[in-house]
């Protein structure tokens, strides 16, 4: 039998407007109404994500049509339907920004419909101008409802709502209260994570009730795009193990890279390299993604059990992958932004000192310039880079893996380790869960 499963993209006229807030909201409030809400992010953010699931109580997942491919996404959006009665897909930036990995982008390749988020904290009638602006600037991206942030009071809405009625197809599906006492705390990569526990459910409750009582969530789900889900794919028996670190110091990771792992047949074990003792038992491989090493540098400089470890398991020659945060955790160490030094894995002659300002940001497609854990030389990845730390001058002793599109080299490896910034999806490229299955099976 099929499913049809209400659908709407949360999409903003800019970063700040509020999409977030009222993404959560909407989460949390149908979930409030006892629907199972799936919840997707615009994007290759991985913090939003994790507050998904605070809001959902499910796993959310990352719809990137230029890091993933068209096939991919659309394979992880209706998928993940499954058992689910309502989605909601956070957008990113404004509605329009990004090109390719846009909110209206995806918005017109999946056939889903917009709510479009607007703050109207400085404007009322003009607010009708922007709407106006948004409906008719690409045709596809559908804008069904608009949501109004920072209302001051009746009479601000009366103005904002009747002009949008009056000269816009998109009909005001309600707002947002000045006075809403509501925000999630940041740092340098974004907001705080999820395992930070950032938004507690009694934050989350009023902020439910907030969008039940301002929000038209009947009239929204009647315009959502109806969307049918597939069936979950059936489970194979896993013939590899792999261990994943996963804790406050590693937490960035993509949801369909382990889904394409347990796909090709791996097991995922995770581990806690701030915690525990040492290495799971009985594995095949590791996998080191992306987090805060940073912040726990001094605790994680003290677990010398597992650092031996990790030493011993890439001086063995056997297979470990590292991006990110978990690249910078097998440098020699961390400089915190006070100069002071942490000793860590040193599989690689570098060390990753943090830096005030951002030191890199964006999408990359890199083809490997040798044999890797993801196959022969000439394999072709998708991924995005965000960091605000630099490896020394020592890095030229490292051998290189990659060639990013556009002439740099990145990639570093040894061995069989490879590491490197980048977070790679491997909704582009998933030939590459099979062969790193392979790899650590040799």
């Amino acid at each position: 039998m099929t499913v049809q499963v209400p659908a709407v993209v949360v999409s903003g006229t800019a970063s700040g407007c509020g999409k977030t807030t009222v993404a959560l909201g909407l989460m949390a409030a149908l979930r409030q109404r006892g629907l199972q809400v799936q919840a997707y992010k615009c994007g290759p953010d991985f913090i939003d994500p994790g507050l998904h699931r605070l809001a959902t109580g499910k796993t959310a997942h990352n719809l990137d049509l230029w890091m993933a491919g068209e096939r991919a996404t659309r394979d992880c959006f209706y998928k993940n339907l499954s058992g689910s009665d309502a989605a909601v897909i956070e957008g990113v930036m404004g509605m329009f920004d990004g090109g390719l990995s846009s909110s209206g982008e995806l918005s017109r390749r999946l056939h889903i419909a917009t709510i479009l988020v607007l703050d109207v904290r400085s404007t009322a009638e003009s607010a009708a101008a922007i709407v106006k602006g948004f409906e008719t600037y690409r045709q596809g991206a559908t804008i069904c409802g608009v949501i109004l942030n920072n209302i001051a009071s009746p009479r601000h809405l009366q103005l904002t709502a009747e002009a949008i009625r009056l000269n816009c197809n998109a009909e005001v599906l309600g707002f947002l209260p000045k006075q809403l006492d509501f925000s999630i705390p940041s740092r340098h990569l974004g907001l705080l994570t999820a395992d930070e526990a950032p938004l507690s459910p009694q934050a989350l409750s009023l902020l439910a009730e907030t969008i039940e009582q301002h929000v038209d969530l009947d009239r929204l789900l009647k315009l959502a795009t109806q969307c049918t889900a597939k069936r979950a794919r059936q489970t194979i028996e896993p013939r590899c193990r792999i261990a994943v670190a996963r804790d406050k110091a590693f937490c960035f990771y993509y949801q369909d890279n382990f889904d394409i792992l347990r796909a090709a047949g791996a097991e995922i074990v995770f581990f806690s390299p701030l915690q525990d003792p040492g290495l799971p038992e009985n594995i095949d491989g590791i996998y080191l993604g992306g987090g805060y090493p940073e912040l726990y540098a001094e605790q994680l400089s003290q677990n010398l059990d597992m650092l031996e470890d990790i030493r011993q398991w890439a001086a063995e020659d056997r297979v470990m992958y590292a991006e990110c945060g978990g690249f910078m955790y097998l440098t020699e160490g961390i400089v915190d932004t006070e100069g002071t030094h942490h000793r860590l894995a040193g599989i690689f002659p570098a060390t990753a000192t943090m830096q005030k300002k951002r030191a890199g940001l964006g999408y990359r497609e890199v083809t490997t310039t040798c044999a890797t854990c993801f196959g022969p030389a000439q394999t072709t990845m998708r991924g995005h880079e965000f960091h605000y730390s630099r490896i020394d001058e020592t890095a030229n002793r490292l051998n290189t893996a990659y060639q990013i599109a556009g002439g740099a080299v990145e990639g570093y490896i040894y061995n069989r380790t490879l590491g490197g910034y980048i977070h790679l999806h491997w909704g582009f490229s998933p030939q590459v869960a099979e062969a790193f299955i392979n790899a650590c099976l040799e």
